[in-house]
């Protein structure tokens, strides 16, 4: 192959959604990502569901669909679902989003694809009012980046607690100072764990996550974090933290 060649060669996005027992939800995202043009592939990893997740999933036949005998958690789903991935970028999303709309995906994936980010994140509607404030959801499902910034460190990603895959994908792009966007999903929400196991169960399953999130970084770094991905927004990053900032000493008056 030339350069030339290469150059003109279509990028294309591979779509990768970790399932765990999400029958009643994951047929909306997939009659949605199975059917949208800029997806060269849509890969489910079902992780060990025991309530007909996989049979949901093959009723949609372009839809590769890999399954993980036992439950090992979304960090060592995503890593299966990218050492399968073809694509020049993986576009990641939960499978328990509802309202969603080709338009999102595709506003998703722009910023990439025409090279104004190296990564985008969603925003979506049920985002924690802190995130919503600050423009910037640091721990969203939603994101698209390009396959090499994972694919190198899949040994680490297998390692990694169960929930801890946001947080160290996050480190990666620091470390890079990798520009980002932040694409707004107003109508777009994701089902909360009280919702799919009831309040107690589901209020369990929130705090061993942020428990997760803890084992990967320091709650103070959770902050930096935010704000140093704050400041690798494309096009509006001083404004948005100068805003934030702003509304802040507010706040606290």
């Amino acid at each position: 192959m030339t350069a030339d060649s290469a150059r003109d060669k279509p990028t294309s996005i591979s779509c990768i959604i970790c399932a765990y027992n999400e029958a009643p939800r994951i047929g909306a995202v997939l009659a949605v990502a199975s059917s949208h043009s800029l997806l060269g592939e849509v890969i489910v990893v079902d992780d060990g569901s025991t309530d007909g997740t996989a049979d949901v999933v093959r009723q949609f036949p372009s839809v590769r669909l890999i399954v993980r005998e036992a439950n090992g958690g979304k960090s060592a789903a995503v890593a299966t679902g990218i050492a399968a991935a073809q694509g020049d970028l993986l576009m990641l999303l939960d499978a328990d989003l509802k309202g969603l709309t080709a338009d999102n995906l595709t506003k998703l994936a722009a910023p990439v694809l025409r090279g104004s980010a190296q990564v985008s994140l969603s925003l979506r509607q049920n985002s924690l009012p802190i995130f919503r404030l600050i423009g910037l959801d640091f721990v969203s499902g939603e994101r698209v980046v390009r396959k090499a910034l994972l694919d190198e460190v899949l040994k680490e990603i297998h390692g990694l607690p169960r929930f801890g895959i946001e947080v160290f994908m996050n480190r990666r792009i620091i470390e890079r100072r990798l520009p980002l966007a932040v694409t707004r999903w107003p109508h777009v929400t994701q089902a909360r764990k009280t919702e799919k196991l009831g309040y107690w169960r589901g209020m369990r399953a929130e705090w061993r996550m942020i428990a997760d999130l803890l084992k990967v970084v320091y709650p103070l770094a959770l902050v930096t974090q935010t704000l140093q991905m704050s400041l690798l927004r494309v096009g509006h990053a001083r404004a948005s933290f100068a805003l934030w900032m702003r509304r802040a000493r507010n706040n606290l008056r």
